[in-house]
């Protein structure tokens, strides 16, 4: 089934891609403009080499229409479908030049994305039936974060907190310094809760089953259980029940995530969605024709 994702936000998309012609062709394309004719027309199709998830389309179009507003992109698959082998995703058509100046900027956007987002949806796979959601992190690509996570969900993951401004997350760093300075965790994360706007997640990670009952004691809503062996996490989430949700993180491969997501935790959050993921192999084939 196709994942209901909702679209991204045009200005941002723009603004990327013309840094991003910008970056690939600053004083022009020397090649195009020099050896193709201005009176050629070129339709190229963007045909998928391996079976995948579409992610990206928005800045694909962006890519041939910022280029020159006289190319027009068709979309055979939208993002969140499914593709196999040999399949059309888009056809592309308009002056040559454009297309060609405008084809490696369209395609790595929509070849990185698809990469995360069919990554992602074999994560999905691998945890269904088991009611674990499979979630991103914060391991993006610099200045291209809210794309990688617009990927996720096209593969059917789940987005966690989008930046440091969007969730209390305490992690070990963060508990290593409160303890060098003699502070109370518990005290403390009651503090900080009470502190903070209702609406704001409230998670605190834990490394060892001993560190449980203190930050449940602090109000934790979410338990983050890092590198836990698989017989840790199902004796933490026995004892954490339903007085707060718990997240699997650490040592997460296609491998292991089947039996992570059957220990009973809610969700398992994965670096690798965005920061390992193969970009998928699409191809642009173009054919061009002398205008009337």
């Amino acid at each position: 089934m196709t994942p209901n994702v909702a679209k991204l936000d045009q200005n941002l998309v723009d603004a990327t891609v013309r840094e991003a012609l910008h970056e690939d062709a600053p004083t022009g394309d020397v090649t195009a403009n020099s050896i193709i004719p201005a009176d050629l027309d070129a339709t190229a199709t963007l045909m998928a080499r391996g079976p995948g998830v579409m992610a990206g389309e928005q800045l694909f179009e962006a890519a041939f229409r910022l280029t020159d507003p006289r190319i027009a992109v068709t979309l055979e698959v939208r993002d969140g479908d499914s593709f196999v082998a040999g399949d059309c995703l888009a056809t592309v058509h308009g002056p040559a030049r454009g297309v060609l100046t405008a084809e490696r900027v369209g395609l790595n956007f929509v070849q990185r994305l698809s990469g995360i987002a069919t990554l992602t949806s074999r994560y999905v796979s691998a945890v269904a039936g088991t009611g674990a959601v499979i979630l991103d992190t914060r391991k993006t690509t610099p200045t291209l974060r809210a794309f990688e996570r617009h990927a996720v969900a096209c593969g059917g993951g789940t987005n966690h907190r989008f930046s440091l401004s969007h969730g209390f997350m305490a992690k070990d760093n963060h508990l290593a310094v409160l303890a060098a300075g003699g502070k109370d965790l518990s005290v403390e994360l009651r503090r900080v809760k009470s502190e903070l706007a209702d609406n704001i997640p409230f998670e605190v990670e834990v490394d060892r089953l001993d560190q449980i009952d203190a930050v449940l004691a602090g109000g934790a809503d979410i338990v983050m259980l890092d590198n836990f062996s698989l017989a840790d996490l199902a004796t933490a989430v026995a004892h954490i029940g339903a007085r707060a949700r718990t997240e699997a993180s650490g040592g997460v491969n296609l491998t292991t995530v089947r039996a992570i997501a059957e220990t009973g935790v809610d969700t398992i959050s994965v670096g690798a969605l965005t920061h390992s993921a193969p970009a998928l192999d699409l191809g642009l084939d173009i054919s061009l024709e002398t205008q009337d």
